[in-house]
């Protein structure tokens, strides 16, 4: 496997200037409603129509969220919000959210994730829980979390089947409400592992496409910081073997060769469950954007109709 390229990229080839392309139609971004606060508008970085999650951490007013959301709407953005489980405290304040959401901000789409707390601080613990109470019957479209390299959040042993068991029930969630429904992952920093775990989704029955996260352009010490925070598993060896490289501590770290390889695997294998990535930009959201429209996203929209 070889490393994220931390060099302005070589010139490649038409074909893989193609596969790149294509395969960064429809990327997202995450945000939180701190880091938005720094963009003046959002058209002055992304393409119209492109989805922004918005990171709801812990503590962070329901308000702060709610107006992002109307903002991104605001500036031809399509608003996607997190509902962690886990900080939600019962049924009323989770109808609250979603009713603010659809009439302050015109939202149907949101992620659906267990949340980040390790103590669920109301009813809820993981993401059934909230697609089960039937408030998000008439959203479009809901995304789930994935996790290339296992969540111990999840599966303390370590272990796919408690995993892949909620997932098997979420696809027929979907499939039951006619919702469009996508698995999105934490960012990982191999290619190898990501495409064997994606051939393991549909040697189980899981049909989802996936939306891969991908951790935008940071410096490496950023990288390693977050990586381990967010439980990032062994491909973090890819971050440890460049930090040992001590005159290239401060250097950027882009995903370019990390995408470059998915990309050239999308176009030889047209069935790889990958449909499209979501970039974490860990190194600040100008800094991702700049990176994602000089390398193919100048053109990106949602993957799927609106």
């Amino acid at each position: 496997m070889s490393l994220l390229n931390f060099r302005r990229p070589a010139p490649v080839a038409p074909v893989q200037n193609g596969a790149v392309e294509a395969l960064m139609q429809g990327f997202s971004l995450e945000v939180m409603p701190r880091t938005a606060d720094k963009i003046a508008d959002f058209r002055a970085i992304l393409p119209a129509g492109t989805r922004v999650y918005i990171a709801h951490i812990d503590g962070t007013p329901i308000d702060d969220m709610v107006a992002t959301a109307a903002r991104l709407r605001d500036e031809g953005m399509e608003p996607m919000p997190h509902f962690p489980a886990r900080i939600i405290a019962d049924r009323a304040e989770l109808a609250d959210w979603v009713a603010r959401y659809q009439g302050e901000a015109d939202v149907h789409e949101a992620l659906m994730l267990g949340g980040g707390v390790a103590t669920p601080k109301g009813a809820y613990d993981n993401s059934m829980q909230l697609l089960d109470t039937g408030l998000f019957d008439g959203f479009r479209r809901l995304h789930v979390a994935g996790h290339p390299e296992g969540n111990r959040d999840i599966a303390p042993d370590g272990g796919a089947d408690v995993i892949l068991q909620a997932l098997r029930w979420k696809e027929e969630f979907a499939r039951a409400q006619g919702i469009e429904m996508a698995i999105v992952t934490q960012f990982a920093f191999e290619a190898a592992p990501i495409i064997d775990w994606t051939k393991g989704l549909r040697r189980e029955g899981i049909d989802m496409p996936v939306h891969l996260g991908i951790a935008g352009p940071a410096k490496l010490q950023t990288l390693i910081k977050f990586a381990i925070a967010c439980g990032v598993g062994p491909s973090l060896r890819v971050l440890q073997k460049r930090a040992k490289d001590v005159s290239k501590l401060l250097l950027p770290f882009e995903p370019t060769e990390l995408v470059a390889e998915l990309a050239a695997h999308k176009a030889a294998v047209p069935e790889f469950a990958v449909e499209a990535l979501h970039f974490f930009p860990l190194g600040g959201i100008k800094t991702n954007t700049t990176w994602t429209i000089a390398h193919g996203g100048a053109a990106a929209r949602p993957a799927s109709p609106a």
